[in-house]
């Protein structure tokens, strides 16, 4: 879930920006991916199960299309995977990122491979949701799922920089709140319109990304310092930014929701992901939180019962 300067981390934005970073946390919805052998592919994800007896079959599968991409880039053989997600689908908090570095970790193990380092992960998920996709991806949704925590990404020539930040993850848990609008959305096409503009030189792009990486560079030392009002404060002066970057990264169902926060006590939030749908992340003062919930309830939205977590990624072979 990112806090604050997200759509930096797709490359070059953040190289225009210097000193841009992410900064996000993880949370304890999780993804599971399961492998094993068998005589043909099969993917499993709830109701769903695709068969296919070439990679090229299961790749023109919108559900096995994931896997497909990852088996090539690792010359996996026919297994069946069953894959897991405790988030909303498109609720914007990086789900199928860390669906696609646990499919690379749980790939590894099946073929007995040494685990690559988080960055080697980060990058192929990366670059294989870009091949998937056609359009530019980041990469900092990936490292939560990897590294657990709250994560401070920052662009640098060469490779970013990742930092876990010293901050006390049952206290951050005690203020959040996380929401989810109703609304799917699709951060990839949404990003597009963004990434676009700010690569023509749009002026006020510019200007919107500058204030975003202005935010997100204030929460690193408010987070470390337990300073949650002003952390608040600087998550709805991102969203003030953010949500001019396009037409429909806000929308009524969001804003409706904020407002019904705010009118409780809350500090303030933001969309998570692109906006356009998907969820919320608010901070607010822990005896306002049970009103924040009922407010965002009686708004239409629906409270996710997650909490932050510093859980890495886990693998178990057998």
């Amino acid at each position: 879930m990112d806090l604050g300067g997200g759509t930096l981390d797709i490359w070059p934005l953040g190289l225009f920006h210097p000193g841009a970073r992410t900064v996000n946390v993880a949370i304890d919805l999780a993804v599971t991916v399961r492998i094993a052998p068998a005589p043909v592919y099969r993917v499993r994800q709830g109701d769903s199960l695709v068969e296919a007896a070439s990679l090229a079959e299961l790749a023109a599968s919108p559900d096995g299309s994931l896997v497909a991409v990852v088996a090539e880039a690792l010359d996996l053989p026919p297994v069946e995977v069953e894959l897991g997600s405790a988030s909303p689908r498109g609720g914007g908090l990086g789900a199928s990122s860390a669906m696609a570095v646990a499919l690379i970790a749980a790939a590894e193990a099946a073929l007995g491979l040494d685990p690559s380092p988080p960055a080697a992960r980060v990058h192929l998920a990366r670059d294989l949701e870009a091949r998937l996709m056609r359009l530019p991806t980041g990469m900092q949704d990936h490292y939560p799922g990897l590294l657990g925590g709250v994560l401070e990404i920052r662009s640098a020539p060469g490779g970013e920089k990742v930092r876990r930040l010293s901050v006390d993850l049952e206290a951050l848990g005690d203020h959040l709140v996380v929401v989810y609008s109703g609304i799917s959305h699709f951060s990839a096409g949404q990003n597009w319109q963004v990434v676009r503009r700010r690569l023509d030189g749009d002026p006020d792009s510019i200007a919107l990304f500058d204030g975003i990486a202005a935010a997100a560079a204030g929460l690193p030392e408010a987070l470390e310092k337990g300073e949650l009002p002003r952390a608040g404060a600087l998550l709805a002066q991102e969203w003030s930014f953010r949500r001019r970057l396009a037409e429909g990264v806000s929308t009524p169902e969001l804003e409706r929701l904020l407002d019904a926060a705010r009118a409780q006590g809350a500090w303030g939030g933001k969309a998570c992901g692109a906006g356009g749908g998907g969820c919320l992340a608010l901070l607010c003062p822990p005896e306002r939180r049970a009103d924040v919930a009922r407010a965002l309830e009686a708004a239409g939205g629906r409270v996710l019962a997650t909490r932050p977590t510093g859980r890495a990624l886990t693998v178990t072979v057998g």
